[in-house]
């Protein structure tokens, strides 16, 4: 989302991203990939959970994640071993949801270039 950062603000729409991750964990990774957007903490995903979008990673998972030095019990400052599905939103000065881009897997992001593009057109739609 950095890459179109830029190109959002010139709509006069505000990127922020949501993270179960806690703000020392989160600060490492904005300082490291250099973000100019808000990393807001979910604690314990219950945000996520409240829209149905929270999953528990099974063991297997949890010692690959474990293999690689992630122990996102830590990260996330509680037990549950859980994850937000990766997902957008594009959401209007009402509070209305305009566009939504969410998937079950964990591995794939929605693209940047796509959020832009749907954020444009519903502007455009006015």
């Amino acid at each position: 989302m950095q890459a179109v950062k830029d190109e959002f603000e010139k709509t006069g729409a505000t990127l922020v991203a949501i993270t179960p991750q806690l703000p020392e964990f989160s600060e490492t990774m904005v300082d490291e990939h250099e973000l100019g957007f808000d990393l807001l903490t979910d604690h314990g995903s219950e945000f996520t959970a409240q829209l149905g979008l929270r999953f528990e990673l099974p063991d297997d998972l949890r010692e690959v994640y474990r293999a690689f030095g992630i122990d996102l019990a830590k990260h996330n400052d509680e037990p549950s071993w859980t994850l937000p599905m990766p997902g957008r939103f594009i959401i209007d000065q009402q509070g209305i949801v305009r566009s939504v881009d969410v998937g079950p897997d964990y591995t794939h992001r929605p693209e940047p270039a796509k959020t832009l593009e749907e954020l444009k057109e519903i502007i455009k739609a006015g």
